[in-house]
């Protein structure tokens, strides 16, 4: 029997105050969408968004100019099989 990659595996547990629990309940039923599937689908996103938001580079400027330099070389072999390594790695959300 092949397995629906739709099915939920685990679950996932959490307190609310009860206002809370019905300013949820308010969204999710105007979105079409129960109590679960409207808390799921908004932590997704958030943690979707939160993983992007993690590109920042801070540097002072002698750090921009190196950064530069380095962005404008060939990689080198090591770093090419680095490339090759992450592009074919799976999004860490959608991991078993």
């Amino acid at each position: 029997m092949s397995r629906n990659a739709n099915i939920a595996e685990v679950n996932i547990h959490l307190r609310a105050r009860a206002e809370d629990r019905a300013l949820i309940d308010s969204a999710a039923e105007l979105v079409g969408a129960n109590r679960s599937q409207f808390m799921l689908s908004s932590a997704i996103k958030e943690a979707k968004a939160v993983l992007l938001d993690q590109t920042a580079i801070l540097v002072d400027e002698a750090g921009f100019r190196r950064t530069l330099e380095w962005l404008d070389a060939s990689p080198s072999a090591e770093e090419k099989a680095g490339m090759k390594r992450l592009l074919s790695a799976q999004e860490p959300w959608l991991r078993d």
